[in-house]
This record gives C-alpha cells, sequence and structure tokens, in this order.
C-alpha cells in the first residue's frame, strides 16, 4: 500500500485541484497523486458519485499509450520490429513504406485524423471502410512530428491482425487485466460519468455523444477509474509486472519527435509524451475526447505520479502538473543512502582521459554502468554505458547512445573518437597522427 500523503499535503492538494474544478467549470473532476503503487492520495470535486475512485471517465488519447504496450510486446517476442515497414504487418495502406517506430513517435507523416466524419464523434467502422488514400500521407517519413490519431488506429489493427483477435480483446488480457485494472473497457460500464461540453457563456452543459469508434478505438476508445488509472501510473514509474520489461519502458520514454508547437520542452517517445515541466522530466499521456479531459504524468526520477479525469470537452487546464509540484515540494523524496559498490572495471581505467586537449572523466556509477563527461564547469558530450558480453560498451544516452566504448590500456575509443591519457598522446594511435615536434 502507498504511503499516505501529510495533512497539510493534502490540504494543499485540494485547494490546487478544487480551484482547478471551479475556474475550469468541470461538472466534475477526480484526481490523485501516486507513489509506491497506487493512490497515496485523491480526491473528487463537483457532481462525483461515491466512491468517486471507482467511476468510470473516458482516456482518450492515454489508449494510444495502452496500444503502444501492445505493440511493443510484440516487438519484445520478435513478431515486428521496430524499423519494419507496416505494409509488412499491415499491407495495403498508402503509409505502408513507414515504419512501425515512426507511427509509434508520431514521424510516420500520416494525417493527424482519419478521412471521412470526425472520428471523435461519429460511429466508426472498418480499416476498409476509411477508404484511406495517397492525401492521407501529409509529410515525408521522419520528417517532423505531427501527432496522427490515423497513425495509432492503424497500430491497433496491426496488433489485431499479429495477434489474432481484436484490439480491445488483446489490450484488455495482455496489459489492463495483468495489471489489475478491471474497471477500464472499451466502453462505459456504470458507474460513469457523462461527457458534458459547457457553454463558453454560460453555466449551463450540454450532453456529448459517445460511440465505438471502430479501427479508431485504439487511438481513443478506453474508458477508465481514477483507481485504475492510478496503477497504470504506478506502471509508468516501473511497476511492470509480467506486462512489459522494465527496459522496454525506460525505452518508451526516451524522446524522438519533438512538438516544436508545445510551449517549453516537449517531446514524445514511443507512444509516450516526455515533458519539462518545472526543471523536471515527466512521461506518461493527456488525453481529451468530446466530453473528457484525462491525464496521468510520472516523475520517474522522484517515483510520484499524478491523475486526473474530467467530464468536459475543453477549458479545465492539466490539473496533474501541479499536484506533482506540489506533493514534490511538499514531501520531498528521501533517497536511498549511498553504499559502496564494487567498480565494473578495474579503478586505474577510471580518471582523467583527454579527447585531443580536452579533458574528460571516466567514472562507476550506480548500477555497474562507466560515465563518460566533461570536468565539472565544462560543456561537453557526455553519455552513460553498459557492459557487454564481449568486453565492450554500449552507449545508452546522450550524444552516444548506441555507440560502442572500448577500452585498450593506453586509450579509449569510441565511434572513432580516441581518447587519451594525456592530450594527443603521441604513443596512443591519435587518429591523424600528432606532430612529431610535439606541444611548443
Amino acid at each position: 500500500m502507498p504511503e499516505p500523503v501529510l495533512p497539510p499535503t493534502a490540504r494543499l492538494l485540494l485547494a490546487r485541484t478544487a480551484r482547478a474544478q471551479r475556474d475550469g467549470r468541470a461538472p466534475s473532476l477526480v484526481a490523485g497523486v501516486v507513489r509506491a503503487g497506487g493512490l497515496a492520495w485523491s480526491v473528487g470535486r463537483g457532481d462525483v458519485p461515491e466512491p468517486h475512485t471507482d467511476v468510470q471517465y473516458r482516456l482518450g488519447s492515454i489508449s494510444k499509450t495502452v496500444t503502444a504496450v501492445a505493440v511493443m510486446r510484440l516487438r519484445d517476442e520478435g513478431r515486428l520490429g521496430l524499423d519494419d515497414p507496416l505494409d509488412r504487418h499491415l499491407p495495403g495502406t498508402p503509409l505502408g513504406d513507414r515504419t512501425v517506430g515512426q507511427a509509434l513517435s508520431h514521424l510516420a507523416g500520416a494525417s493527424a485524423e482519419s478521412p471521412g466524419g470526425w472520428w471523435e464523434r461519429t460511429p466508426g467502422g472498418s480499416l476498409a471502410d476509411l477508404g484511406l488514400r495517397a492525401d492521407d500521407v501529409v509529410l515525408g517519413a521522419a520528417r517532423r512530428f505531427h501527432y496522427s490519431n490515423l497513425g495509432f488506429g492503424l497500430l491497433g489493427e496491426l496488433v489485431a491482425r499479429l495477434r489474432g483477435a481484436s484490439w480491445e480483446d488483446v489490450v484488455t488480457s495482455e496489459v489492463l487485466r495483468p495489471l489489475g485494472m478491471a474497471r477500464t473497457t472499451p466502453r462505459p460500464a456504470g458507474p460513469a460519468a457523462a461527457g458534458t461540453a459547457v457553454h463558453p457563456w454560460a453555466d449551463v452543459v450540454l450532453p456529448e455523444p459517445e460511440h465505438h469508434a471502430g479501427v479508431m478505438a485504439a487511438a481513443g476508445q478506453l474508458w477508465a477509474s481514477l483507481e485504475d488509472l492510478a496503477r497504470f501510473a504506478a506502471f509508468l514509474l516501473g511497476d511492470t509486472g509480467d506486462v512489459l520489461d522494465p527496459g522496454t519502458l525506460e525505452e518508451m520514454t526516451v524522446p524522438a519527435g519533438v512538438d516544436s508547437s508545445a510551449p517549453g520542452w516537449s517531446a514524445y517517445g514511443l507512444g509516450l509524451q516526455v515533458v519539462r515541466v518545472d526543471g523536471r522530466t515527466l512521461v506518461g499521456h493527456g488525453g481529451s475526447m468530446p466530453g473528457f479531459l484525462a491525464g496521468v504524468f510520472v516523475d520517474r526520477e522522484e517515483q510520484i505520479g499524478a491523475v486526473s479525469l474530467a467530464n468536459t470537452t475543453s477549458g479545465l487546464d492539466a490539473v496533474v502538473f501541479g499536484l506533482l509540484t506540489d506533493l514534490r515540494t511538499a514531501e520531498p523524496r528521501v533517497v536511498e543512502p549511498w553504499r559502496p559498490s564494487p567498480s565494473p572495471v578495474p579503478l586505474d581505467v577510471l580518471g582523467l582521459w583527454f579527447w585531443g586537449p580536452s579533458p574528460y572523466v571516466l567514472r562507476a556509477v550506480e548500477g555497474a554502468l562507466l560515465h563518460l563527461g566533461p570536468l565539472p564547469g565544462r560543456t561537453g558530450r557526455a553519455s552513460r554505458f553498459s557492459a557487454c558480453a564481449d568486453g565492450t560498451w554500449i552507449g545508452l544516452d546522450g550524444y552516444y547512445a548506441g555507440e560502442t566504448l572500448r577500452i585498450a590500456e593506453d586509450h579509449l575509443d569510441l565511434g572513432t573518437f580516441v581518447f587519451t591519457r594525456t592530450p594527443y598522446d603521441p604513443e596512443a594511435p591519435v587518429p591523424g597522427g600528432v606532430d612529431e615536434q610535439g606541444w611548443r
């Protein structure tokens, strides 16, 4: 069970949520903060039946992350590769030459919406019913980030065909049920909030329609309770169970496409939004459908998350970011104590190295990793490295992500860059050689 928040923190979180519901004029709003596996605090404001944690709301695009998890499970099983063209698994679309990974990261150049009527407010059909044409490809592959509901509709169809079952059945059996999200369903299963639009100039509401989106369901169909959304936040914090390898989840959080239209720093990984808020990197997803707004974001470093669900079409600012700030400020995480651990390489390998005349430090860091970066106070490229079975090291992040580090007695070889113990050591294999007259 998660440790509950302290009473002063609860008051702070309640005040923020109450103001968001009032100022955003949401008929109802449920919100909570997450740590250690589940809800540490939650509240319902407005017209919310009790218990507020069990009322379903539509998740909207948070469904995309669930779809992405199903795709990554197929990848981990070897059923597909992220660089596979869509045509290999889903033939016959105008996006056949775009890759699975590009579709997951909104880099495939697919149109933002599916053709025909607005899919979020009209019943949907099969992939064949969409009648996709060449003009549903609006950008070149990997040219720029372009958010695409259509792209995730295609990914849902891909999952269904490879599994031989409907998208709904696959995500229920492979993701939702194993995570204990029994109150997450493709259609509302009461108690559920009614989707509403709020008039911009008067305090009156209008019911929004609800239907099955057909092939587009993978982009925004799911409904969930706050309790279930909190469980999904715990999943994003690393409590993946048997659903996904933790390393695969980490891979999903790495930014790929950058959303240059967003205020501040915002990017997209593999089915996950990656944003920079208050100096913190948060991962998760927002959701909106006619009548509903939702959000789930986590701070993986601080091991906290926030979730919110509301039944309004627009007008409500994202409350989850403020809740995370309040929780982090009021109850900062107490980290585990430092303890000695063995170095993954001999100690004489560590320490000062030079790339040309620039000093760098090779350090052993937590998790049996190496870190190569500039001296403190200097700028330069930095990356962590993980050991490989053949004695080499592979870059995990930064400039050298995916690059191979080889450690020799007198130099480091890293993607054609050679680091030496002294600046341009003439005894080491420096590319281009070293002037025979040396430093002068």
